[in-house]
C-alpha cells in the first residue's frame, strides 16, 4: 500500500480514496489516523478480491441502485456494501487478519 497526500485529487466531502495499490488522502494528518487508514485498507482488500476493475463497476452500480432507492447521495454512499463493511470494522485493527474472502457480501 502506498499512502499519498493529494488534497486536490479527493472529491469535496470525502477524505480518502483507495485505488489499488494506492490510498490517497486529502489531509496529511490522516496518514497517522489508524482507523482511517484501516478503513482504506479494507477497501484495498475488497478491490483485490474483485480484481480491481469489477470492484469499481460493482461500487458504481450499487451506489446507483441505492441512490434511486434513497434519493439521497449520503444515504446511498453509506449503504454501499463495501462502505458498510469498512465502516463497521475500521476500528478493529486486526480485522483484515481474520477477514474471510468476500466478507462484504454479508453487508448487502
Amino acid at each position: 500500500m502506498f499512502l499519498i497526500a493529494a488534497k486536490y485529487l479527493i472529491p469535496k466531502g470525502y477524505r480518502g480514496l483507495a485505488i489499488f495499490p494506492f490510498v490517497f488522502v486529502k489531509y496529511t494528518l490522516d496518514k497517522e489516523n489508524k482507523f482511517f487508514v484501516n478503513h482504506e485498507r479494507i477497501h484495498l482488500r475488497q478491490q483485490l478480491e474483485l480484481l480491481v476493475i469489477p470492484f469499481f463497476v460493482w461500487y458504481f452500480l450499487e451506489f446507483l441502485v441505492r441512490f434511486i432507492k434513497y434519493k439521497n447521495w449520503n444515504l446511498a454512499y453509506i449503504n454501499i456494501s463495501f462502505e458498510r463493511e469498512a465502516y463497521a470494522n475500521e476500528k478493529d485493527l486486526g480485522y483484515l487478519k481474520r477477514r474471510f474472502l468476500w466478507e462484504f457480501l454479508k453487508f448487502l
